[in-house]
């Protein structure tokens, strides 16, 4: 008999939630001032994912060739941790070398095939 009551009131708790969905007004929408929110695509997510890892490698890269000028100071003449320094300060240029290379190949793609991968990215179609 319990079981019975139990079932009877998750039952009517399920129905509820149907006919409640039912009678409201879903506004897909989105609210004022968010307007963009609804131009989302996915060439523009893919776009911005590029740019911001071409950002922050550079950034990256610029804070450690930061950290090995510190490092290089702190050193005081001692040829090991000179060496640790400059070792840091190398790869740091490498890696912003890298990053604009990246950033110049992007470029040249643009420039060379026609499409935008920076600013409007658009996935080709087949007809």
């Amino acid at each position: 008999m319990k079981l019975r009551k139990v079932f009877d009131y998750l039952n009517s708790a399920v129905l509820a939630g149907v006919v409640w969905a039912q009678q409201r007004d879903i506004n897909l929408q989105p609210p004022a001032g968010w307007e963009r929110l609804a131009n989302i695509t996915l060439p523009g997510i893919v776009s911005t994912i590029i740019k911001l890892i071409l950002v922050v490698a550079a950034l990256i890269a610029f804070f450690f060739l930061v950290v090995g000028g510190i490092k290089w100071i702190i050193s005081g003449g001692d040829k090991e941790a000179t060496a640790k320094a400059q070792g840091t300060i190398t790869a740091a240029l490498i890696g912003l070398v890298i990053v604009f290379a990246a950033w110049a190949i992007i470029r040249l793609l643009e420039a060379f095939f026609g499409f935008e991968i920076l600013t409007k990215l658009t996935i080709p179609q087949v007809p």
